[in-house]
């Protein structure tokens, strides 16, 4: 993945979460305005979960409408090394590659995930929150391509978010039997993900919301 971010730049808002079940933990995740309208998410996820110490470094990279562009996960999974890269392919098709290695087709159509989810992080539920922008009483479908974990397979989730008030989304992913309502704030990023993220501090204060 390019780098996008020069090392002086200040993120625009920094979010930090501590896990609240399914293992102990913590993820901080900084947003960067691009010059070009697009956003870079830059993130740490350090936790104790299904018996594995991980630490997982994360970016990803959005347009201005807040379709993914691009990602790249690495660090540690218990003993295993992680370095995925992951971008969709000029046929529409997510691809993942093994650090600097040649990319495999992992069979995710791009046309039908805008949007990229990591299972670790909550920080990318606001990926399709920016993008969809809903307005309150709509719903609507969000299949990502969703990294699970602990396997660290990409593969197709089928979602639904349906916006309840100004900060308030019912959020399903019936596949695997998650239901629960998501409180966010202003700029789309969760402040409590039930039975699994909860957010600490109101993070950067900044002249604008993301667009």
């Amino acid at each position: 993945m390019p780098q996008t971010v020069a090392m002086t730049a200040a993120p625009q808002h920094t979010f930090f979460w501590r896990r609240i079940g399914g293992g102990t933990g913590s993820d901080v995740c900084r947003v960067y305005p691009r010059a070009d309208g697009g956003w870079d998410l830059h993130g740490m996820a350090v936790f104790h979960e299904e018996g594995l110490a991980c630490d997982l470094g994360y970016a990803v990279s959005v347009d201005t409408g807040w379709v993914t562009q691009a990602a790249h996960v690495s660090g540690h999974c218990g003993g295993r090394v992680v370095d995925l890269r992951f971008h969709p392919g000029a046929d529409g098709r997510w691809r993942v590659g093994q650090g600097a290695g040649p990319d495999a087709d992992t069979g995710v159509s791009v046309s039908a995930c805008p949007d990229m989810d990591l299972n670790f992080s909550p920080a990318t539920n606001m990926i399709a929150i920016r993008r969809m922008a809903l307005q309150v009483g709509q719903e609507a479908k969000a299949p990502a391509a969703w990294l699970s974990f602990p396997e660290l397979r990409l593969q197709e989730l089928p979602q639904v978010y349906r916006r309840l008030d100004a900060l308030r989304y019912q959020y399903d992913a019936p596949t695997v039997g998650y239901s629960g309502v998501l409180e966010v704030c202003e700029s789309g990023a969760v402040v409590e993900y039930p039975e699994l993220f909860s957010r600490l501090g109101t993070g950067t204060p900044s002249l604008s919301t993301p667009d």
